[in-house]
């Protein structure tokens, strides 16, 4: 299980396609091989305001929260990190080259007690790999 959120900066939103960004950081999470599918959640919220170093309207931030179920030995862990943040930073590149931007990812482990899930979304997401001719008729 992975949830990845990712905060950024307001200007970032008229230079930066959120939707693909996520996709390419949710694509990158996927492809570390240690997430399941039906348990990776990817998600952007873009604050409406926010004061970033010296208050220059010039600067901006794109932070990725990763919260992981618990149980990854940390170079594991620190595999997915190193995995997640190189996509971003190659998504963030053109502008980071152009423009004041700080980018940052941090990851938290969910106490394995104090959390609790339903989910079926592994299911549907297996039926919908199989080959049309080994799916059961719905």
């Amino acid at each position: 299980m992975a949830h990845i959120v990712v905060e950024y900066s307001a200007g970032l939103q008229k230079r930066l396609n959120i939707a693909e960004f996520i996709a390419a950081i949710h694509d990158a999470a996927v492809q570390t091989g240690i997430f399941p599918v039906g348990g990776l959640r990817t998600r952007a919220y873009g604050p409406g305001h926010c004061l970033i170093a010296d208050g220059h309207a010039d600067n901006a931030f794109v932070h990725l929260s990763l919260k992981v179920g618990h149980g990854r030995d940390l170079e594991t862990r620190k595999r997915a990190c190193e995995t997640i943040f190189a996509a971003a930073c190659r998504q963030l590149a053109s502008l980071y080259e152009r423009s004041p931007l700080a980018i940052s990812l941090e990851m938290q482990e969910i106490d394995p007690v104090l959390t609790f899930k339903k989910n079926n979304l592994h299911e549907y997401v297996a039926k919908r790999r199989k080959p049309a001719s080994e799916r059961s008729p719905t």
